[in-house]
């Protein structure tokens, strides 16, 4: 692995660190006052070439790859955390559609993903009981002619109430993952109706809601691979998702070690910035020091996805260490602020709330130790 950035790799994360110190940085706590992500800003995202970083040219995406993706990630979460997981998904979805779409399904919906036609696309696998446990997925989709008609709820869906498209699993055939197929199914679709805002601890600005299919008529040409061939696409996209979501953490908390660092040396105790203080050097010195260990595992994470290796212990591991890091890098942050981080008036409230949730979406913590501990007991 080279460790220098190359051209490309060089410009995709200037060019999102400038977006992010310009728009988001400055107007992250209004985006989460308002609880939304302007179409303006998700618009302009898409014009960088941020909302397909990693999707063929031939498609409308940047064709930057993995390592820059990542590196997209980390700068657009320093600025906003929501903003940074409306672009994981959608990107996510766009890789999907391009990775496994026919050419009718790519030249549809890629397009209109990462040009900003859509406002986002949406990932729905996870239902009220079916969690990290896809194999007890409840919803359906049963064949009626030349359709597929869907049934059944989803949970935890992000975007899901502005989203031009979704990629939904549902069961085709018999129990277990095995009988899971994908589908394409557009916003407003009749049958689709979109639940209650979740009322979130962090990540406010994104918007999370449940789903309900009833009846949901989609065409035959909705179904996404194979039939049958669902567990493999959402395992496949959650791989490349938890490098994402990795890379997310690292911004989270790169930005909140930012505002501590920043903090630190301007406020006055004792006759002397606090900086000045061995207690505050060493929190410091821990989150600089997790963060850079961290950020090698998600780019080591990206770089094989980049290179078509197998990278899903990676992928684990790199979330697994970026998240648990960002939450303690947050923690720290709030205690160097003192009692003003316990306050909304500082960005380190906001950030920890937002860091929490890393821990938890596109696989548990947990999770991510199952998988790591399976490819340490094959050796």
């Amino acid at each position: 692995m080279d460790f220098e950035l190359n051209e490309t790799q060089a410009m995709v994360r200037e060019t999102a660190r400038a977006f992010s110190d310009r728009v988001l940085r400055p107007r992250a706590g209004e985006f989460e006052r308002a609880e939304r992500v302007p179409s303006e800003v998700l618009k302009e995202m898409a014009g960088l070439g941020l909302m397909g970083v990693n999707v063929p040219e031939a498609l409308g995406g940047s064709e930057a790859g993995a390592v820059s993706y990542a590196l997209a990630m980390k700068e657009i979460a320093r600025g906003c955390a929501a903003t940074a997981v409306t672009m994981a998904v959608t990107n996510m979805v766009s890789e999907v559609i391009a990775g496994f779409g026919t050419a009718a399904q790519r030249e549809t919906y890629v397009p209109r993903l990462v040009g900003g036609e859509y406002e986002a696309g949406s990932f729905a696998l996870s239902e009220p009981g079916a969690g990290s446990d896809p194999g007890a997925m409840r919803t359906t989709a049963v064949r009626r002619g030349g359709s597929w008609v869907i049934n059944g709820d989803k949970q935890w869906i992000t975007s899901g109430d502005r989203a031009g498209v979704f990629v939904v699993w549902a069961r085709t055939g018999g129990p277990g993952t095995a009988g899971l197929s994908a589908f394409l199914v557009e916003g407003k679709t009749p049958g689709l109706r979109v639940g209650k805002r979740e009322d979130k601890m962090g990540i406010r600005a994104s918007s999370t809601v449940p789903l309900v299919f009833e009846d949901c008529e989609v065409p035959s040409s909705a179904l996404l691979g194979v039939e049958g061939g669902g567990f493999k696409i959402a395992m496949m996209a959650l791989d490349g998702g938890r490098v994402g979501i990795g890379a997310q953490a690292l911004g989270i908390g790169e930005g909140a070690l930012d505002d501590a660092r920043r903090y630190a040396t301007e406020r006055q105790q004792f006759g002397k910035a606090i900086a000045e203080f061995q207690a505050v050097q060493w929190m410091l010195a821990d989150s600089h020091a997790e963060l850079d260990a961290a950020r090698w595992l998600v780019m080591r994470a990206a770089w094989l996805k980049e290179s078509k290796r197998p990278f899903s212990q990676e992928a684990a591991m790199a979330k697994l260490t970026a998240s648990e890091t960002a939450w303690r890098v947050c923690n720290r942050a709030v205690q160097v602020h003192g009692g003003y981080g316990y306050t909304r008036e500082f960005a380190v409230e906001r950030r920890m709330r937002d860091s929490r949730v890393t821990m938890i979406y596109e696989g548990t913590s947990e999770i991510q130790r199952l998988v790591i501990a399976r490819g340490a007991l094959r050796g």
